[in-house]
């Protein structure tokens, strides 16, 4: 199993704490899938949301294929996830606690075939747990490179 990694939100995991993971079919057309393929599209601003039982992919930014013609999609159009409906469900009633929202964090194509896109159940973050985060990761990084150049002082 290959999975090629076409588009990540990097921004997401900076925005929101991920509390959970779950990997979706997308319904695309003909030149989106090949616009896919290309990997012409952005996730900054998309989100899922759970309307009459399906979910939806909202803000996803498809770039028309460049061969096609009058066949080509609208670039924002809402796409539908396929999703198992118990998923749903359950989903749908974690959401409704104060503060969660799903958020896509990858598109990528598994087996050399299907679309798919890894969508988070996430908590977003106030701006303290942000400059948490920052400082953090940079006080890991100042420790590698200490660690790093630890042996060379000794020589």
């Amino acid at each position: 199993m290959t999975n090629k990694f076409v588009a990540q939100n990097r921004k997401a995991r900076h925005d929101y704490f991920v509390l959970d993971t779950l990997e979706c079919g997308i319904v695309l057309t003909g030149t989106e899938i090949k616009s896919v393929r290309l990997g012409n599209l952005n996730l900054k601003d998309s989100y899922a949301s759970i309307e009459r039982g399906e979910m939806w992919l909202v803000g996803l930014h498809i770039s028309p294929y460049d061969k096609g013609s009058y066949y080509n999609h609208e670039p924002e159009r809402t796409r539908k996830l396929l999703v198992h409906k118990h998923e749903i469900v359950r989903l749908n009633s974690k959401i409704r606690e104060k503060g969660l929202t799903l958020v896509p964090l990858s598109v990528y194509i598994k087996d050399g075939r299907r679309a798919k896109v890894e969508v988070a159940l996430a908590r977003g973050k106030t701006a303290y747990d942000k400059r948490d985060a920052i400082a953090e990761r940079d006080a890991k990084r100042d420790m590698a490179r200490a660690v790093r150049h630890k042996g060379r002082e000794d020589d």
